[in-house]
């Protein structure tokens, strides 16, 4: 009888810690919640959306995109190129951002791989960035304008299953001199109709 008692009290004990430890995790777990800016824009049936707090060049290729959108039939190189250059410029914009858990272009990544995306930019490019309510914050990097260089047509294969796709190389400039990307590689898949980032490689 008293080993059942003891048994029972250590699982209790147990418990108690566990608990504890969940409880202190909870506590020190950052705010990933973005403050409340106002939408300005969006393109109906994409989920695409533009934000008050969204540079004047993002702005600009938001309204192109839409137009292109709005077309009975789509041209989906033109569709590519826009997307793309949103997702550039929602990225590496960063002195919009509220913390490095606010990665920009999120939206516009396939959902599949979404999470993996967020991770890997926390855990890169918005590794050491501030909290917007941070005294003092630096100032971070603004997408000031961006080019296409090329754009082909291929091929992506992703869970077993082959895709229409799109591969972009852009360049683009900032508002200030820094060490981040100038040029990379975006591939975009055709998935029932829409548009999604799969994957970005920096080029040196």
């Amino acid at each position: 009888m008293q080993k059942k008692f003891k048994i029972l009290l250590r699982i209790i004990v147990i418990l108690i810690v566990l608990m504890l430890i969940i409880l202190v995790a909870m506590q020190f777990k950052p705010d990933v919640k973005k403050s409340n800016y106002k939408e300005i824009d969006k393109i109906a049936n994409y989920n695409y959306l533009l934000e008050d707090r969204d540079s004047k060049l993002m702005q600009e290729v938001f309204k192109n995109l839409k137009n292109v959108l709005k077309s009975t039939e789509i041209n989906y190189e033109l569709y590519a190129e826009y997307l793309s250059e949103l997702f550039v410029i929602d990225l590496f914009t960063m002195d919009n951002k509220d913390n490095k858990y606010d990665v920009g272009g999120a939206e516009y990544v396939l959902p599949e791989v979404v999470e993996n995306y967020k991770l890997n930019v926390e855990d890169t490019i918005y590794k050491y960035m501030q909290d917007k309510n941070t005294t003092k914050r630096d100032k971070y990097a603004i997408v000031k304008s961006i080019n296409k260089d090329t754009l082909e047509q291929t091929k992506y294969t992703f869970n077993n299953t082959e895709y229409d796709a799109y591969k972009i190389t852009l360049n683009w400039d900032y508002e200030e001199v820094n060490e981040y990307a100038k040029k990379g590689v975006i591939t975009l898949i055709k998935k029932d109709n829409k548009l999604y980032v799969v994957s970005y490689e920096k080029v040196e």
